[in-house]
């Protein structure tokens, strides 16, 4: 099959156009550089048909979706970002874009796609109450964050609770602006194949780390922000206190889960959308995370600060059963393995 793999220059859609061309798929990459995540063109694989656009592009998308079979749609802004100022693009960059993507391959008569989503649209993961059975905590209150009470309560007893895996099924609860964005990406691509008969699989990612990834720019991730910093020579600085519960999935298995889901698509029911947990199925908290990260790179120790940023949620953790029951997907970079190769592994000027 001919994949167009949009954001394929990045950090996740790098990997991609590895894994499908090793998997002996032709590939071809629409990818605008943005400056938040490229200081420079980076290499190209050879073989692979480079387009240099905007997928905000009607013309160049167009283009670039002749002669498709499917799309791999990883274009997007990521992260938290600055602050609020940043919304505008984000919502431009990944509603818009999809849009127009989803508009071309109406016109091309493209029928397979695979998005690129998110644990954030989650919010909250999933939490139990010894009284009140499984909840939903709201939004954590400013002045229990200021005083160090980072633990979401039962909005019913006030009581603590448990977090467990988070399932497809969970409600939508997004956060942040970038949440918000991913999940109306979800819904667009949902509309687009109710409309065309289109198979979308939304594959939710959660917290990726690996080679390549963007270095020195706060729209990284939090393990490139690590990773910078000890690469400066600085400590980790850890936010809150250190306890939220994350599940870091290598970049090489986000990758082999694109190409299980392209394998998939075809069994899908036309005019659906199926989402997918992708994580490794071993939470660890964000502090582990960075003493294991430092351990590796044989640098200092992190820092826990305190410091908080509101749209940050406290934990939430992925059940990716969904995924290897349905497309035979597993993981296979383990914690420290992985942890242990990022601490060296070359990251790209942001």
């Amino acid at each position: 099959m001919l994949i167009l793999v949009t954001g394929g220059a990045g950090f996740i859609g790098s990997h991609i156009v590895t894994a499908l061309t090793g998997a002996g798929h032709e590939v071809r990459v629409l990818d605008a550089l943005l400056p938040a995540a490229h200081r420079s063109k980076p290499p190209i694989p050879g073989g692979v048909d480079w387009r240099h656009a905007d997928v905000r592009d009607g013309a160049a998308v167009a283009d670039a979706l002749r002669g498709v079979d499917a799309v791999c749609h990883q274009a997007a802004m990521v992260g938290l970002g600055k602050d609020f100022a940043d919304a505008p693009d984000y919502v431009s960059c990944n509603d818009l874009g999809t849009a127009v993507l989803l508009s071309g391959m109406a016109g091309a008569g493209v029928r397979r796609l695979v998005l690129a989503s998110s644990m954030v649209v989650y919010g909250e993961g999933r939490y139990a109450c010894s009284r009140h059975g499984v909840v939903r905590p709201g939004a954590r209150r400013v002045r229990d964050l200021e005083a160090g009470r980072f633990e979401p309560p039962c909005p019913y007893c006030g009581e603590e609770l448990a977090s467990g895996l988070v399932e497809e099924d969970a409600p939508a609860d997004p956060r942040n602006v970038y949440a918000a964005t991913k999940l109306a990406q979800e819904h667009l691509a949902a509309s687009w194949a109710r409309a065309t008969g289109g198979r979308v699989a939304a594959l939710r990612y959660h917290n990726v780390y690996g080679p390549r990834m963007p270095r020195d720019t706060p729209y990284a991730g939090v393990a490139s922000l690590f990773r910078s910093a000890l690469s400066r020579g600085e400590a980790p600085r850890v936010f809150e206190d250190g306890g939220q519960r994350r599940d870091f999935v290598h970049v090489r298995d986000v990758a082999s889960a694109n190409l299980a889901a392209l394998n998939g698509l075809d069994e899908f029911a036309a005019g659906g959308l199926r989402a997918y947990n992708v994580g490794s199925g071993d939470p660890h908290t964000v502090a582990e995370m960075a003493t294991a990260l430092a351990r590796a790179y044989d640098g200092p120790m992190p820092v826990v600060t305190g410091e908080f940023r509101l749209g940050d949620v406290r934990h939430v953790t992925a059940s990716s059963q969904r995924l290897r029951d349905e497309l035979g997907w597993k993981p296979e970079v383990g914690f420290q393995e992985g942890m242990t190769e990022f601490a060296t592994a070359p990251l790209r000027a942001g």
